[in-house]
């Protein structure tokens, strides 16, 4: 069973992360990153317009990941999985999973001492 995405709380999450990374992967299965500022519409991140690599990689791989770097050091890192839709010349990707997630300290929630992550999933 999937967890659904809480699409409002990823669009307020979005406000704090205005450059992402977009990742695909070719038949080769080697990860393509372009850098991108998607926008949040109607349930979906607008990419924009996109490159013969990064259509090529959508067209035959449809699963791509989106990577918001933290603006500060020890903040959190955004990262959206999705589905991307190619039009003409643009991308959408509608997200699946997504979670805000860093590296664990000493201050972080956890219900376990072993941790090494700090995640935050945004989901319903």
């Amino acid at each position: 069973m999937s967890v659904k995405v809480d699409l409002d709380r990823l669009a307020d999450v979005l406000t704090d992360f205005p450059i992402g990374y977009l990742i695909t992967v070719g038949d080769d299965y080697r990860a393509h990153t372009v850098a991108v500022e998607p926008t949040y519409v109607d349930g979906a991140l607008d990419v924009g317009d996109i490159g013969r690599h990064t259509r090529d990689n959508v067209t035959a791989h449809a699963d791509v990941t989106l990577i918001w770097p933290p603006r500060d050091p020890g903040g959190y890192t955004l990262i959206v999985d999705g589905t991307a839709q190619p039009s003409e010349k643009a991308l959408t990707v509608i997200p699946n999973r997504a979670v805000l997630h860093r590296k664990a300290t000493s201050e972080s929630p956890s219900t376990s001492p072993d941790c090494l992550h700090d995640c935050v999933p945004i989901e319903k």
